[in-house]
């Protein structure tokens, strides 16, 4: 090499210039202009070829507005959702020297019922602690669904599951008369046939329930605000026809079950995605009355008489609004329950008799309910599409 390599760095710049120096990363060609010795360059190239650029984290850039960002040279390749290169502790084989009684102590305590996800440990689910969590789900599938489906508006329809069709009646008659035959002074067998002669001459509210929920069913897609659907208990009887009065007309229906020791299975007629099954009954009253737009009540027992005084109850105190209330079949319900004697008693006021009133057809409850809706400022059909109305029943459903 020249004696020029050995210059002091100030006096190699004053020669070379200011660049003379500082070593720039990545490039030393300027020492090739400096050294004159071959073998030298020849080794400097090789070391150059070989010697990979320095890179740094970040890269200075300037974006269109001028000014300098700092910006990932590289991004690392997206890791595996869950497989990984390295093991981690606890994934590893398990050492020979490790205690013997290891397994069995993990076993036990992967068995543990401590050690189960709380959503998936049934017990603790199903114990007093979580009774709270269970009311909300309770509520909360059924409302999930019914929001899904655009349930806007309801009528609750309630009677009497021992009411059944016309048929069916005369079969549960003719049983006790057949064995009356054998046996004449047979007093439970007397009392058995008067039973069903009386459960038999209501049959015709079954027909009625049906005649309700297939006007309803016409009106379904008609209703401001939303869908209009009939809504029972999902049982048999009463709930069954009115159900199926839906279904004759192909309109959807639902149905809230309940269960109980003695498990009742729900009516064909409900529609399958609309039935629901609850464990709570106050979160089955809550949602056979969050969308209700009236409650027909037809001849039933505890059952129907625990859902109409509720609703009576919650209306007289205006703890809800009030909704139309229709009671079909007068002649039953002066005798089940006596709402003048009520009032002149002073157990309740006179403007009370008036949450209430009576129909004798499935045409005049729901012409009354309609009527009722528009006198109140609140009409559930838009006007001139009151369904039915001035329509024989079977003309609206044939139409």
């Amino acid at each position: 090499m020249t004696d020029e390599v050995k210059l002091p760095v100030v006096e190699q710049q004053e020669k070379y210039g200011a660049d003379v120096g500082y070593e720039k990363p990545g490039d030393r060609r300027w020492l090739l202009d400096l050294l004159e010795d071959d073998d030298v360059r020849e080794v400097l190239k090789h070391q150059a070829a070989l010697t990979p650029p320095k890179q740094t984290a970040e890269r200075c850039m300037i974006d269109e507005g001028g000014l300098r960002s700092n910006r990932p040279s590289s991004i690392p390749k997206p890791a595996h959702s869950v497989d990984r290169t390295a093991a981690l502790t606890g994934e590893e084989p398990e050492s020979a020297e490790k205690d013997i009684r290891v397994p069995d102590t993990l076993r036990g305590i992967l068995r543990s019922p401590s050690y189960q996800e709380a959503d998936q440990d049934e017990k603790f689910l199903q114990s007093e602690a979580t009774r709270g969590i269970r009311l909300q789900l309770d509520f909360l599938k059924a409302e999930t669904l019914l929001r899904e489906h655009q349930v806007a508006h309801t009528i609750v329809v309630f009677g009497s599951t021992r009411i059944r069709e016309a048929q069916a009646a005369r079969w549960s008659v003719a049983s006790p008369v057949d064995a009356l035959s054998l046996n004449p002074d047979d007093d439970s067998l007397q009392r058995r046939l008067k039973t069903a002669r009386s459960i038999a001459a209501k049959s015709k509210y079954y027909r009625m329930a049906r005649e309700f929920g297939q006007i309803v069913g016409v009106a379904s897609e008609k209703a401001i605000g939303g869908r209009l659907m009939i809504m029972t208990g999902g049982g048999p009887g009463i709930m069954e026809a009115a159900n199926r009065g839906a279904h004759d007309v192909g309109a959807q229906s639902i149905g809230l079950n309940i269960r109980l020791p003695k498990e009742q299975d729900p009516n064909p007629y409900v529609t399958p995605e609309l039935c629901f099954r609850f464990h709570y009954f106050a979160m089955r009253k809550l949602h056979l009355l969050m969308r209700a737009r009236a409650l027909v009540a037809f001849p039933g027992g505890f059952g129907t008489m625990d859902e109409l005084f509720e609703v009576l109850s919650l209306a007289q105190t205006r703890k809800i609004a009030p909704v139309p209330v229709v009671l079909v079949g007068e002649s039953y319900w002066r005798r089940a329950f006596d709402p003048d004697f009520l009032a002149d008693e002073g157990v309740i006021d006179p403007e009370d008799r008036d949450l209430f009133w009576f129909a004798e057809s499935a045409e005049e409850a729901w012409q009354s309910i309609l009527r009722w809706h528009e006198a109140a400022g609140r009409p559930l059909l838009t006007v001139g599409d009151d369904a039915s109305r001035d329509k024989p029943v079977s003309q609206e459903v044939k139409s």
